[in-house]
């Protein structure tokens, strides 16, 4: 197996609401408070076999390395993708918890054994299984993963437990290595709580920027493109000069094609936020995928592309007029099968009707 393990520092991480947690939502549940696995639905484009172990993802890439053109072409890729540049930390190795070892090292600023050495020369500092125990294995006189290794197992298994045995097992290939692989949800349904009450609809974006990231890695982990989306908050108050207030305030976006580019849908949410008032401070963000398209990769062309050209393409500057008006005041034109001339044509919005205006 071939693993590679990646980890981003945190002031490389954007955190649009810096004491703002994520929650997921699986299909037909309440939303539940859980993990950021953005970066690891991102990873997926790489290879299938994605985990999230500790603070760290690693990636089993052997059966995709042949697709790549071998491991340094994909650590170039990896680094040309980066979701949160400038930097990104990574770690390749023959073991998952070597890669892992090796990650921890580097971000620490430390020295790596040279490859001969390996895994033996590691520190113990470097495992996770070890660190509960790292005075005791100290005094024992074990600093490193060859001398941990070579204790007597049922000695090191009643000191420290099955944990640590079992983990140098794995990084001394005795025993296979198995993780929990992350798999993108069906439905995407992503919610971030404000430590801070936003009280105007603007810096509502502002702080929506990391749930539209986590969209937009989600869409290419799935192969789709959203049609419409869901923006929604919840209000701080119930009650305000004694009129009752409803629990939260939504919004409702629509595109004409199936949409992945982020700034696109961003500035759809910018004009329609522009024309909300927002009833009292919002708490809580949720951002739904409401309804979604295979995403139909654009083909490459020899001659020029008339689109590209002349800037944004047709549907999207119909989108953005029509946010900003209402969906009521763009219309489009559509043929109606109907044997009386003056009833084969309709006026529809133009913002929501799928594959309307090209």
């Amino acid at each position: 197996m071939q693993w590679i393990a990646l980890q981003w520092p945190p002031e490389a991480v954007p955190a649009p609401c810096p004491a703002a947690v994520a929650t997921t939502t699986a299909p037909g549940q309440e939303p539940r408070r859980a993990p950021d696995e953005a970066p690891g639905w991102w990873a997926l484009q790489f290879t299938p076999r994605v985990a999230q172990v500790d603070e760290v993802l690693l990636l089993e890439v052997s059966a995709s390395l042949r697709l790549w053109g071998g491991l340094r072409v994909l650590g170039q890729r990896i680094e040309a993708e980066n979701p949160a540049p400038p930097i990104i930390w990574q770690a390749p190795a023959a073991i998952g918890l070597v890669a892992l070892a090796q990650l921890r090292l580097r971000a620490a600023g430390q020295a790596l054994p040279p490859p001969a050495a390996l895994p033996e020369a590691l520190p113990l500092e470097a495992l996770s299984a070890a660190r509960p125990h790292l005075q005791l294995l100290a005094r024992l006189g074990c600093r490193s993963w060859g001398q941990a290794h070579a204790l007597p197992r049922a000695g090191l298994v009643r000191r420290c437990g099955p944990a640590l045995r079992a983990a140098l097992d794995v990084a001394f290939g005795l025993t296979p290595e198995s993780y929990p692989w992350l798999v993108a949800p069906e439905q995407f349904d992503q919610q971030l709580d404000l430590h801070t009450h936003v009280d105007n609809a603007p810096a509502l974006l502002w702080a929506a920027a990391r749930l539209l990231a986590a969209l937009q890695h989600w869409l290419r982990a799935r192969q789709l493109g959203v049609l419409a989306l869901e923006l929604a908050w919840t209000l701080d108050l119930k009650r305000l000069d004694g009129q009752p207030l409803p629990p939260g305030q939504a919004l409702v976006v629509r595109t004409v094609q199936p949409a992945q580019a982020m700034e696109h849908l961003r500035r759809l949410l910018a004009e329609r936020l522009a024309r909300v008032q927002l009833l009292a401070p919002a708490v809580q963000l949720r951002l739904r995928a409401l309804e979604t398209a295979p995403w139909q990769v654009a083909s490459h062309s020899l001659l020029p592309d008339e689109e590209r050209r002349a800037g944004d393409p047709l549907h999207m500057f119909i989108e953005r007029v029509s946010a900003r008006l209402g969906p009521g005041q763009v219309l489009a034109v559509e043929s109606v099968a109907d044997h009386r001339p003056e009833q084969r044509q309709r006026w529809r919005p133009a913002g929501c009707c799928p594959n309307r205006c090209r």
